[in-house]
């Protein structure tokens, strides 16, 4: 074996050059790998090899671009490696385990032949980061396996299993889990012995011919994928490339992909995602809790209540293999529960998300019980009972005499305080938040919610689990609302005050789903419901006169708007009304309100409470609020989060807009915080702010 630099080998099996890389933990494609990977084919091909296999030694196969090395060179560049594959003249075998993502199933591409392991994926990811493939991933793709699968996997981003990658001709042939390196060995000394072809990808043709010609199969696309794709830039520069790689030769195909490539690097979209990879990696680190922090191992779960949250974490936790014991006060609440569980199920299976085997094999780790002692042995309760203080009280003081001393208890709430509710318990340091988002077993957002007492390994437990559950934990301290909803509620606020001051409805919802959410700031309060979302105590608003009125929201088709079987929001003549007596009998002058004023108001308040919440230490970097309001309440990834968006906007800009509207309006949430007027003075950005 000849080690070719740190992290490349070069071995021979016979007449079968092994290429081997080993770069913990992914395999990544820094300069380093670009470098080994190059001089090991190059000392290869001029071998007396009559076949190369590629392979990758750890946990996976080339995972992708390493870009934490962004900006960073070495020798060789990524495309240097493919052009130099594209010329060899010997068989060459891609072998793959664990992931080839990215630049990792460019490189595999850009093989003769590849074969995988069953439990293999591969896939082309960089639309998530706002970029689109940059290493011929989008030119020799079509030319495999067609314009239409390779459409539906790059625009995506989504990874594609050895079977499905075997059937649509992605990979040559699945080898035995465990031996892939000796398979594919046999596979390229076969391929030797067969004589066969050297075949590049980038040469064929006999996949992309149908479609010459024919831009109406592209717009068909683009048309069924418009919900999928509306306001995100990257999915258009990919279906672009695509479409070069059917009307243009190769070489030419190429040069249009780097050019697409090169503007989404540089674009502001690419930018807020790739802020967003990046952020999502760092909730997990919390200052004063070490990485080796001691940590519970959870083995079994208890849940009480089997209502909505209750039987949506029910399913997150059985997903996640998890054993479930849940229990209810009544016989029909948990028969009604456990149906509910089922019925989602069954729908995930007519989809073809989940086989039914896999469905029964989730149903079976669950255990429904109407006794409270059924949670003696667990290693965790999660409550998701009334939302009201002196109901969670009374839970906890039962649970702290049924379960196991080292057992946690965790509450579900969404707004009440943790410290309050753990101040009834002899165990408070075992006392945690985990705020689900509902539905449960689908949103990814789960807060931790740290009570005073909390302990560290408490918490560590509770992040080790959200990873687990497949959510993204950002860790709060206790306060009202925690951070999502604290933060977001400014929002609804604000639209209330903007219909009564004579916003159009429909224009104001409008703004707000152009801007990139998935709904208005009205169709948002109408889904969750008109007579369950807290407004500040006492204050009168428009909500609750709606409410008073009949007016729930989408639960009985009325709410902001009408709403038909189908949920479709109409504007509503009642509602109007009852929107301008409720103006009159405030005094409220009602105007027209510019588009301008409609999107700052909205937003920019959701910018000043998150500003006080990151100075008073609610969460511990800029960051995780913006992963919160992109998990808990779809702020579109590729804005960055609030306050990502507020710094390319300007905080000062954001500290002018916000003075002049408590000019106009007098109204509290609009005073700047003190540390959004203090970076803005001082010409800093919320991602460069460091709590003291």
């Amino acid at each position: 074996m000849a080690q070719i630099n740190a992290v490349t080998d070069l071995s021979y099996d016979g007449e079968i050059a092994v290429v081997t890389l080993n770069s913990a933990p992914v395999n990544a494609l820094s300069p380093e790998v670009q470098d080994g990977l190059f001089d090991a084919f190059s000392a290869a091909a001029a071998s007396e090899a009559k076949a190369i296999v590629l392979t990758c030694a750890g946990r996976t196969f080339i995972a992708g671009a390493d870009i934490a090395s962004i900006g960073r060179s070495g020798d060789h560049t990524l495309a240097d490696v493919l052009a130099l594959l594209d010329t060899i003249e010997k068989p060459t075998v891609a072998a793959i385990h664990g992931t080839a993502l990215g630049g990792g199933l460019e490189i595999a591409l850009t093989c003769h032949y590849r074969v995988a392991v069953p439990s293999a994926q591969l896939g082309l990811p960089e639309v998530k980061l706002g970029l689109l493939p940059g290493g011929g991933g989008t030119q020799r793709l079509p030319r495999l396996v067609g314009v239409e699968a390779a459409l539906d996997i790059a625009v995506s981003g989504r990874n594609v299993r050895s079977a499905e990658a075997l059937k649509i001709g992605l990979i040559d042939a699945v080898v035995t889990e465990g031996a892939l390196v000796p398979d594919a060995v046999a596979y390229a000394r076969k391929l030797v012995a067969d004589a066969a072809p050297i075949r590049r990808v980038s040469a064929m043709s006999d996949k992309v011919e149908p479609a010459r010609g024919k831009p109406e199969l592209f717009d068909a696309f683009r048309a069924a994928n418009a919900r999928r794709m509306r306001g995100m830039e990257a999915p258009e520069a990919v279906i672009s490339a695509i479409q070069a790689a059917v009307d243009l030769p190769f070489d030419e195909g190429l040069k249009a992909e780097r050019k697409l490539f090169i503007e989404r690097m540089m674009s502001p979209q690419s930018a807020a995602l790739r802020y967003v990879f990046f952020a999502e990696r760092n909730i997990s680190k919390i200052p004063d809790i070490p990485a080796d922090t001691p940590t519970v191992d959870i083995k079994t779960v208890g849940v009480l209540g089997a209502g909505t949250m209750g039987g949506g974490i029910t399913m997150a936790l059985l997903n996640a293999g998890l054993p479930v014991t849940i229990v209810e006060a009544k016989q029909e609440n948990l028969d009604r529960g456990l149906a509910t569980i089922r019925k989602n199920y069954e729908s995930t299976v007519k989809r073809g998300s989940m086989t039914e085997a896999e469905v029964e094999a989730r149903l079976a780790r669950l255990t429904p019980s109407l006794d409270m002692q059924a949670f003696a042995d667990v290693d965790l309760v999660i409550e998701a009972v009334f939302e009201r203080l002196d109901v969670k009280q009374a839970v906890f003081k039962e649970l702290d005499g049924v379960c196991k001393p080292e057992a946690i208890l965790a509450s579900n709430t969404s707004f009440l305080d943790i410290d309050q509710i753990a101040s009834v318990v002899s165990r408070p340091e075992q006392v945690i938040g985990l705020h689900f988002f509902a539905p449960a077993n689908i949103m990814k957002l789960l807060e931790i919610v740290r009570g005073t007492k909390t302990a560290k390994g408490v918490v560590a437990t509770a992040i080790k689990l959200s990873r687990a559950l497949g959510k993204s934990g950002v860790v709060v301290r206790t306060c009202p609302g925690f951070i999502a909803n604290r933060i977001m509620r400014r929002r609804a606020e604000q639209a209330q005050a903007l219909l009564l001051e004579g916003a159009d409805p429909v224009v104001m919802d409008k703004i707000i789903f152009d801007y990139g959410f998935p709904m208005g700031s009205l169709t948002t309060m109408d889904l969750s419901g008109l007579d369950i979302i807290p407004d500040e105590p006492g204050k009168p608003t428009v909500r609750i006169a709606l409410a008073e009125a009949g007016r729930l929201g989408q639960k009985n088709g009325k709410g902001f708007f009408d709403y038909d079987a189908a949920r479709n929001p109409t504007p509503s003549p009642e509602a109007a009304e009852i929107v301008a007596a409720f103006a009159a009998r405030m005094g409220v002058t009602r105007r027209d309100i510019s588009e301008q004023e409609i999107l700052e108001r909205n937003l920019y308040v959701v910018v000043n409470e998150a500003a006080h919440a990151l100075e008073e230490g609610v969460v511990v970097r800029a960051s995780d609020i913006d992963i919160a309001a992109i998990y808990g309440y779809g702020w579109p990834p590729y804005r960055g989060g609030p306050m990502f968006w507020a710094d390319q906007v300007g905080l000062a800009k954001i500290v002018e807009a916000l003075e002049r509207y408590f000019a106009q309006t007098g109204d509290a949430m609009f005073e700047p915080a003190p540390l959004l007027k203090r970076l803005a003075a001082e010409g800093k950005t919320f991602q460069s702010y460091q709590p003291g």
